[in-house]
């Protein structure tokens, strides 16, 4: 798994450099798919937990139209730590990948909406997770920045939004 993630990580990131050294006229376009985007904005325990999950392939997707909830390395910490794991690299390891699926489907919606389309969206939106047959849904909190709630209540804030990619759109949050 490591030498598939190194690869992964490597390869993205060079299609990263690679992208951003050509100039054009559509300099304000996204040349990075979503799963280009976490690599490059440093979200490797998502990314991790991604690649162990087979979900790589669908947040590279040309044809996907997404809006991906990224939770932070701290915050995959964070939630490791609460769970007794040293970290959120160890939590990723010891998970099955079914589980981080599941995990890492709730923080996915399958269409693509920025930050003001959420906050006028509706208090919920669908998400690809689905459970009893059913889409599983987040809540959306508008009224101070926008915060994304699950059913046990955790809230997470969008702390970097809008973060276009190619497929799709990422908001950057706090928590898992």
């Amino acid at each position: 798994m490591k030498r598939s993630f190194l690869k992964f990580a490597v390869l993205s990131s060079v299609i990263a450099l690679v992208s951003a050294c050509g100039g054009s006229d559509h300099d304000d376009e996204p040349t990075s798919n979503i799963a280009q985007l976490a690599t490059s904005a440093g979200l490797s325990s998502l990314v991790a937990a991604a690649d162990k999950a087979g979900l790589v392939g669908a947040l590279s997707d040309s044809s996907a139209r997404l809006t991906v909830f990224a939770p932070t390395n701290a915050a995959f910490d964070t939630l490791a730590t609460q769970l007794g794991f040293a970290d959120g690299p160890a939590m990723v390891t010891a998970l099955p990948a079914n589980a981080l699926a599941s995990i890492l489907t709730y923080h996915v919606l399958p269409t693509r909406l920025n930050a003001s389309q959420l906050s006028s969206g509706g208090a919920t939106q669908p998400t690809l997770y689905s459970f009893g047959g059913s889409p599983a849904a987040v809540a959306i909190d508008a009224s101070s920045g926008v915060r994304v709630g699950d059913a046990v209540l955790t809230q997470a804030t969008v702390t970097t939004p809008n973060q276009r990619a190619t497929n799709g759109i990422v908001h950057v949050v706090d928590k898992v």
